[in-house]
């Protein structure tokens, strides 16, 4: 079984304990916080960190750390305060059965209803959480089963491959999904990173750079990369980092139409052109990547890690037959 370009082996599990003297810490790991949070972890190194606090209309990803260790994303618009729902990576959609999902209307809100399975591991950490898409009068739209894995890589790199399940809630049989540029999964990236407020640039699969040449094209991937401040004091230098954003060729509408724009935002816009029924017989699975690496853009490397990615096998949620757990999370055996 292949994956992203950092190769992913089975992990067998016992299902007796460990003595103290064979117990071995995992490479990879998650671990739930106070306030509803949860940290993504590498050798100890925190990746990225999963929100999904009541005090924000929907959860999100922040930090999304570079392999400096910064954060190559940011929390709202550098210049807007009408932007403030861009958290750094999160999910929305501007039109779900007609009700609108994507900005801060207090509304509507995007609420994690349980979490399904933590899983340690060697080469990965998966979590595996159910969403809610709760309506201005509070009755559930949709459900997203949402499987996030970070993958460690070389140097500090690493990836957070995201594969999420839309349904539609118990008692009804479909939902319905307008046409917007706005949704599933955007990226704010940090303002050093943008072209506008910063000194990054944004670039696609097929060689196009900038926001106008880029906009509303379809592409495999997109790539916002950048200068980067790491350090303190008189030891402060610039780095380029940046994050490329990956559509997997298996997503119905591949490759996907992008919303970018030269202030520092990048989403793969699924219902560009038109709209999307999801029904219980056929819900909507789609899966993305993103890539924290260092150097500026790299058509070569991206087309590597793009292959890697598309030969990888998605995941799967079910009930756990291991002790003491409820549910578990898989990847797909061939």
């Amino acid at each position: 079984m292949k994956t992203v370009r950092f190769a992913i082996c089975a992990l067998a599990i016992a299902t007796t304990g460990l003595s103290q003297e064979e117990w071995k810490p995992h490479r990879c790991e998650l671990i739930p916080l106070p306030e509803n949070q949860v940290e993504f972890r590498a050798e100890g190194e925190l990746k990225t960190k999963w929100h999904f606090g009541g005090q924000y209309p929907r959860p999100f990803f922040y930090p999304f750390n570079g392999p400096s260790g910064v954060s190559l994303t940011r929390m709202g618009h550098p210049g807007a305060e009408n932007h403030d729902h861009h958290r750094s990576i999160w999910f929305a959609h501007m039109d779900v059965a007609g009700e609108n999902f994507w900005g801060d209307s207090g509304e509507t809100q995007i609420r994690q209803k349980h979490w399904y399975a933590y899983r340690d591991g060697k080469e990965e950490s998966i979590m595996a959480t159910k969403l809610e898409y709760v309506g201005k009068a509070g009755d559930v739209l949709m459900i997203q089963d949402l499987v996030a894995a970070s993958l460690p890589g070389k140097s500090g790199e690493h990836v957070l491959e995201i594969q999420i399940t839309l349904r539609p809630p118990e008692g009804k049989e479909s939902v319905e999904l307008g046409k917007t540029n706005f949704g599933f999964l955007a990226v704010r990236v940090a303002k050093s990173l943008s072209h506008h407020f910063g000194g990054g640039q944004i670039t696609n699969s097929e060689g196009a750079v900038g926001e106008k040449e880029i906009f509303g094209k379809s592409a495999k991937w997109v790539d916002y990369s950048g200068p980067v401040a790491v350090g303190t004091g008189e030891k402060r230098e610039v780095v380029q980092e940046g994050i490329t954003f990956f559509d997997h060729p298996d997503n119905p509408r591949y490759p996907t139409k992008w919303h970018v724009r030269s202030d520092g935002w990048m989403g793969a816009s699924f219902c560009f052109d038109e709209g999307w029924e999801v029904t219980k017989e056929n819900p909507l699975t789609l899966r993305y990547l993103l890539h924290a690496h260092s150097g500026r853009y790299d058509s070569g490397r991206c087309g590597e890690i793009a292959g890697n990615f598309a030969e990888s096998n998605g995941f799967e949620i079910g009930k756990s037959d291991r002790p003491h757990r409820q549910y578990d999370v898989w990847r797909i055996k061939e």
